[in-house]
């Protein structure tokens, strides 16, 4: 099999179409593409993970407060493992800082035992509760008042972009078919295999894997089911220079709620520390804009949690949507009539289920007729640039700096983003269409200026290499 490259254009026919290339559907796509199938990935937007998987917590969750018994809980703990391990062989970067809920109120102090008996009943067993002299050790930046805690040891830090660009460029290296900036407006029912009406023509599909995140249920409707609604939750962020790092070193969750697990503050792979996020439905499907009311409550949420938080300079505020539906579950079924599968309802813990949600998504679909053998030709998987500011970064290293002096200019002196990395992005598998594509590759305009000092440099190296005759390396070193 041959992939198509982002841009390129469709078979005419393929066995299984993944419609969504966030994290969940990439990962779905990736698992596809190690059977015997021609696999087809199409995505209305210019690039993998770029709506609701870009703004994720990026947070990879043990799973200890789902609820028991449910899909989610299942996937959620199956999906931690699988995560952590795949992300040691790609490079993904993961940071195990640990965290801690906080209860501020004698209320939510009483509901701390019933959250330790829930990571019990998950499989977690290494939380523990703690009174407030041990928070303000670990903590000590923590605002006053708080009563007590439970500590969730193994909850850790990850990146979210590098995660769904990883499933991606895997899916696509082992034959996948990637089509970018295509849209699906509808289908049509056939004897054999469903027509899908895309922006860039029909696509005939034996199977069709429904993971459209804020579109699925519309998509749902078309295969004649009505058995949710997505309704967009918008969470709004604020991330915090660098400088604020000292403050945290480890995630602080607040006691959660029906609506979500609340505002918290964590640091982030990048260095970063984040304040976030609100829990806002909207009706708008694409409203990510941030509100003055949103900010003014996660500042007076901070001013609660960590105080010396607000004395700090803001880098960036920004908001997602979540795929909230009426159901308290994952919603994954497989029609095998229709030949058709829903992957629906995934909330923020879809990040860290996401490896167990495609492979219980493959094997419902081989359980319901879907007739593929794993393929023993596979090739190995991907190493990833690394983006973790805890790990060495191409700038730091004199070895790669040695052979390729690229590696050894900076262009992005906030996130120290060498010419290197942003030659090596668009020599990548799915190189970045847009200055968010190479923002989410290499960091680059993501610091402190947001721009300001490097941006007129990113886009000549964009605009250089997005052309295909980008400079060269003793160019680039030369500049």
């Amino acid at each position: 099999m041959t992939p198509s490259v982002p841009t390129g254009r469709l078979p005419d026919r393929v066995d299984v179409t993944v419609i969504g290339a966030g994290v969940v559907g990439a990962a779905v796509a990736r698992e596809l593409s190690a059977l015997d199938l021609e696999v087809a990935v199409v995505e209305s937007r210019h690039d993998v993970g770029d709506a609701t998987s870009k703004a994720n917590t990026a947070i990879l969750h043990t799973g200890f407060d789902a609820t028991p018994g449910t899909l989610e809980s299942a996937l959620v703990s199956r999906g931690y493992g699988l995560l952590r391990a795949y992300a040691q062989v790609v490079g993904i970067p993961v940071e195990q800082t640990g965290a801690v809920l906080v209860a501020w109120t004698p209320e939510e102090l009483a509901e701390l035992p019933a959250l330790e008996r829930t990571a019990v009943a998950n499989g977690y067993t290494e939380s523990a509760m703690v009174g407030p002299d041990a928070l303000y050790r670990d903590v000590p930046a923590l605002g006053p008042g708080a009563l007590g805690g439970l500590t969730v040891p193994g909850e850790s830090l990850i990146c979210s972009w590098t995660t769904a660009l990883a499933f991606a460029t895997e899916a696509v290296e082992r034959g996948a078919h990637l089509r970018l900036g295509c849209r699906v407006e509808g289908m049509s029912r056939q004897v054999e295999h469903t027509v899908l009406h895309t922006t860039y023509g029909d696509l005939a599909s034996r199977w069709v894997v429904n993971v459209a995140g804020l579109a699925s249920d519309l998509v749902d409707g078309w295969f004649g089911y009505r058995r949710f609604t997505v309704t967009p939750r918008r969470g709004e962020l604020l991330v915090y220079d660098k400088q604020a790092r000292s403050l945290v070193d480890r995630i602080v969750l607040p006691v959660p709620t029906s609506r979500g697990k609340g505002v918290l503050v964590a640091p982030t792979v990048y260095g970063n520390v984040m304040l976030g996020p609100t829990a806002d439905d909207r009706d708008d499907r694409d409203d990510t804009s941030t509100s003055e009311t949103g900010l003014s409550f996660l500042l007076e949420k901070g001013a609660t949690v960590l105080p010396a938080l607000l004395d700090e300079e803001v880098t960036a505020a920004y908001a997602g949507l979540r795929a909230a539906t009426e159901h308290k579950d994952y919603v994954i079924d497989v029609d095998a009539s229709q030949r058709y599968a829903v992957v629906g309802g995934i909330r923020s813990t879809g990040l860290t289920a996401s490896m167990a949600i495609a492979g219980h998504v493959t094997a419902a679909l081989l359980d319901a007729g879907l007739d593929a053998a794993r393929r023993r030709d596979l090739p190995g998987p991907p190493r990833m640039p690394n983006l973790g500011e805890s790990f060495p970064r191409p700038y730091q290293r004199a070895d790669l700096i040695a052979t390729d002096g690229s590696y050894g200019r900076v262009v992005c002196f906030c996130e120290r983003v060498t010419a290197g990395e942003i030659r090596d992005a668009f020599a990548s598998t799915i190189p970045p269409t847009s200055l968010g594509g190479l923002r989410r590759r290499t960091r680059a305009l993501n610091g402190r200026c947001q721009g300001f000092y490097c941006g007129a440099e990113v886009r000549r190296l964009f605009a250089a290499f997005q052309g295909g005759a980008g400079p060269s390396p003793a160019t680039t070193e030369a500049r």
